[in-house]
């Protein structure tokens, strides 16, 4: 085994905490970027085996130190296409690409976001990103994943996705398949491209691991919680109260825009992909009575 450390960007997030831990669990040893050594996010991946680097993409001085020595790494792009600002999030990621290749460190595995049959503006920044690192990266992986299980314990306040008042509100149409994936798949992925780089050298992979349907999805959670919850699709003004960005998604998904992850060949390649009951028995169930409670 490698024994240089793999560095996982947004390691205190969702994806780069979950990859830290399946990588830390595999014996991998990980050095985390992260902005704030005292948070409390990144104490904990400490304690669990990690080394800290501290560093921001914002300043391309802290990213060398962060790189010196290490095999991989595992990036993770700003969350600001989410906010309309996908020019700053292009910059950032070109950054540590130039660092990661000025470093002399050959395989980055990259995790963006999911294509639909229609690009929206944040899709199409990602794609010049994913463009810009396989150009300059001898071995890249692109993980393209869909909406997290794990949204569903996403706080309402935002007017999107979370549960209140035993009410899911989303964009999507109530009855047509919508794609999901748990936060460990992801990692898993993430984890095989480190363990066998060859295999994976070039690939990109849409990620999902079930895809109900927005009402089939709370009636799963009801049934698994005990917890009565039911699914109400955003109207066209409660869309434009929430954003621009999510009328256009709504528009784009209403007119036929899906995403389109092979289920089941993932599955091939990951026997153990969880499915939205796979998930909910294994801790998303007791998270969700949690936050309901």
């Amino acid at each position: 085994m490698n024994t240089s450390p793999i560095l996982v960007t947004g390691a205190t997030g969702k994806q780069g905490n979950a990859t830290a831990r399946r990588l830390l669990a595999d014996g991998r040893p990980v050095r985390a970027l992260v902005r704030d050594a005292t948070a409390p996010a990144a104490a904990a991946l400490a304690a669990a085996g990690a080394q800290l680097a501290v560093g921001d993409f914002d300043d391309p001085a802290s990213l060398p130190p962060a790189l010196d020595g290490v095999a991989a790494v595992f990036a993770i792009p700003p969350i600001e296409a989410a906010l309309g600002k996908t020019d700053l999030e292009e910059t950032r990621v070109r950054t540590l690409i130039d660092a990661v290749v000025a470093a002399g460190v050959e395989q980055v595995v990259l995790s963006t976001l999911a294509t639909a049959s229609t690009d929206l503006p944040g899709a199409v920044a990602k794609a010049r990103i994913e463009r810009y690192l396989q150009e300059r990266v001898a071995t890249a992986t692109v993980l393209r994943p869909v909406r997290f299980m794990t949204n569903y314990i996403n706080p309402p306040g935002t007017g999107i996705d979370g549960i209140s008042g035993g009410v899911h509100r989303h964009l999507f149409p109530p009855h047509q398949p919508m794609q999901i994936i748990a936060l460990e798949d992801i990692a898993e992925f993430g984890a095989l491209a480190f363990a066998d780089p060859a295999r994976f050298a070039g690939r990109t992979l849409e990620l999902a691991g079930d895809e109900p349907t927005p009402v089939e999805a709370a009636a799963a959670i009801s049934t698994a919680t005990g917890i009565p919850v039911r699914y109400e699709q955003l109207t066209d003004e409660e869309a434009a109260a929430v954003g621009p960005g999510i009328v256009e998604a709504k528009e784009s998904w209403e007119s036929g825009s899906r995403w389109h992850a092979d289920v089941e060949a993932l599955r091939v390649i990951h026997p153990g992909l969880r499915t939205f009951t796979d998930w909910l028995a294994q801790s998303g169930a007791a998270a969700l009575r949690e936050h309901l409670s």
